[in-house]
């Protein structure tokens, strides 16, 4: 298997490259570098940019936005804009409901939402994981009972990422209680504004408002917001988290975060030398480097196959293995920033008053004020859509027969 570019693959890197690199601020990819938190405003104006090119949901079908790209360079788009740091279209809408929708939705959902997906002009949410109900999604209880044209839902959900900024959530609730928990599961669209919603934050260790609660008490939703049949969502649900995993490898940004390492490594004085003068520490970044090429040799070889397969079916079970071991290389790289930060990576200090965290100025460098938080925060990459341990029983059923 040639698993080599082709110079008309290699002129389509160079083009997507300059692109990202003159169009997206500067200032937004260098946030996106440093792994400090966006802005809704930060998210918003990279996808227009995107939008406007035709760029912002290339792998969806031609007359709802996409491109007629090959899976080559579709893989080729989402490394340059992880390497050169620019933020992703928002994956709830572009990589997650949007494509649930297209698939699955009725015709007049399609008209409605894709087209203001594409241009972000509506921000969603996932609203799946309950407290109980993470890796064991399909025990989840939050409640819709059909009365009339209207669905009536009461429930909870947990970890809903940036719902702070949402209009819209997409939703599993429980539609048939006496059926297997596997079955009688519906996916909903609702709207945020709704009367009887509730969102709390959940302050991470950063000081960041990343992730949510959400409340569902009494919340009166249209019935023909319902995705595709009642009882099916939870077919719905792996679709779209067969998606979702593809992209969790995300080895464009551990490359990029690799050769950041390596820079501040030689420029962070460490005794009589530098962070990069030990054996040790260089021994270590070589190490994740080659796993990182050995998966990047892995995820050409799934490209290559969906290629030779064509478009249709069923998401690749090999996305499982690219999300494992992508997410533990995620967290590698985080690991090696914060041991090149040292000591100057603690930019909390608790006060003696009140006992309360604080975030103080940084006592070095700005960008080592950021390597704890990051490397706390990665420490979820291997648990959200779905745990790497519930992807290796997928990978003993779908792959090894057992």
């Amino acid at each position: 298997m040639d698993l080599r570019f082709t110079p008309e693959e290699i002129a389509f890197r160079d083009e997507v490259r300059s692109f990202f690199r003159t169009q997206i601020p500067q200032a937004i990819r260098d946030k996106v570098s440093a792994g400090r938190h966006l802005s809704k405003q930060d998210f918003v104006t990279a996808q227009r940019i995107l939008h406007a090119r035709g760029w912002a949901v290339p792998h969806w079908p031609l007359h709802w936005g996409g491109q007629d790209w090959t899976p080559v360079q579709r893989y080729i788009f989402n490394e340059e804009l992880q390497s050169e740091a620019v933020p992703p279209p928002l994956p709830f809408g572009a990589q997650m409901v949007g494509p649930v929708i297209y698939t699955f939705g009725t015709p007049e959902q399609q008209r409605r939402f894709l087209p203001r997906i594409a241009n972000i002009e509506d921000w969603w949410c996932q609203g799946f994981s309950e407290p109980g109900s993470g890796s064991d999604l399909a025990s989840l209880k939050t409640r819709a009972v059909r009365e009339g044209d209207e669905y009536v839902i009461n429930g909870q959900k947990t970890w809903t990422t940036l719902a702070q900024y949402a209009d819209w959530i997409f939703v599993l609730a429980r539609t048939d209680p006496a059926a297997k928990k596997q079955e009688g599961i519906s996916f909903i669209l609702v709207d945020m504004r709704t009367p009887g919603i509730t969102v709390r934050p959940i302050v991470t260790i950063d000081g960041g408002r990343e992730v949510n609660e959400v409340f569902f008490d009494d919340v009166r939703v249209p019935a023909e917001n319902l995705v595709g049949q009642e009882n099916k969502g939870w077919d719905y649900a792996k679709f779209l988290l067969g998606n979702e995993r593809s992209g969790i490898a995300r080895i464009g940004l551990s490359k990029e975060r690799l050769r950041r390492i390596k820079r501040l490594a030689r420029e962070t004085p460490d005794g009589d030398g530098t962070v990069w003068d030990d054996p040790m520490f260089r021994r270590d970044v070589a190490s994740v480097e080659i796993e990182l090429k050995a998966l990047e040799m892995t995820q050409l070889r799934v490209v290559a196959a969906d290629a030779r397969r064509g478009a249709g079916g069923k998401p690749d079970p090999a996305s499982s293995i690219l999300k494992i071991k992508g997410s533990e290389l995620q967290q590698a790289t985080t690991e090696l920033l914060l041991r090149v930060a040292g000591p100057l990576a603690l930019p909390f200090l608790p006060d003696a008053d009140d006992g309360v965290l604080h975030n103080e100025p940084p006592i070095g460098p700005d960008w080592a004020a950021t390597a704890a938080p990051q490397y706390f925060n990665n420490r979820k990459v291997s648990i959200y859509g779905g745990s790497n341990e519930i992807q290796r029983n997928i990978i003993a059923k779908a792959i090894l027969g057992l």
